[in-house]
């Protein structure tokens, strides 16, 4: 099994477009996410502040990168996603935003974010957490480029009112425990919520 099309949530390798967009499918799978991930509701939960860093994993087409830079006050957005396709179609939606030099897309995994050790404010990862090929790596990461009292926020499908793409992809609850006890055995404080469509944890280092 490739070890990028491995996933620590699965015993068999993930080929889906969705998981890792490559060519003209990856594209389209690349829009249809910008389509149905209506992730407004999620920026609450980030708790930003003005002046703050934010690293987004997994950004894909960039919706989240957008409604940060247009509805915060975030000083710089970085992100990081294992695509080529994503990164070029994430920077077409945030081209002034990229080109004001306040967003920084980027080619990169949740275990290798290329940031600095303590150096965001705020790490989010959207409905990619469970193709990660390794969850416990991907946590460590995510602790090592956060600032003391810095949080992680990870979300996947599911929440309390799900439509039928996101209970399809729900995870079962022993992978979500496993997500939250990676969570606990680095970061001080562990909360587990529901959105209207996804699982979402948050942590505080």
């Amino acid at each position: 099994m490739d070890s990028d099309r491995a996933s620590w949530a699965v015993d068999r390798p993930v080929t889906s477009p969705f998981a890792h967009p490559r060519g003209v499918l990856g594209r389209l799978a690349g829009r249809f996410m910008l389509w149905t991930n209506r992730q407004d509701d999620l920026l609450g939960l980030l708790r930003l502040r003005p002046g703050d860093r934010v690293l987004e994993v997994g950004y894909g087409p960039g919706g989240l990168v957008r409604l940060l830079a247009a509805r915060t006050e975030a000083a710089e957005i970085r992100g990081v996603d294992p695509s080529p396709e994503m990164r070029e179609a994430a920077r077409r939606s945030n081209r002034r935003a990229v080109r004001e030099g306040r967003v920084t897309l980027e080619v990169g995994t949740a275990e290798r974010t290329g940031s600095a050790d303590a150096s965001v404010d705020c790490v989010v990862a959207v409905n990619n957490v469970a193709i990660w090929p390794d969850l416990e790596a991907g946590v460590r990461e995510l602790h090592r480029v956060l600032r003391p009292g810095g949080a992680a926020v990870i979300a996947w499908h599911g929440g309390s009112s799900p439509g039928r793409i996101a209970r399809g992809l729900r995870l079962p609850e022993d992978r979500l425990e496993r997500i939250e006890n990676a969570l606990k055995e680095l970061f001080t404080e562990v909360s587990r919520s529901e959105l209207p469509s996804l699982e979402v944890f948050r942590a505080v280092r």
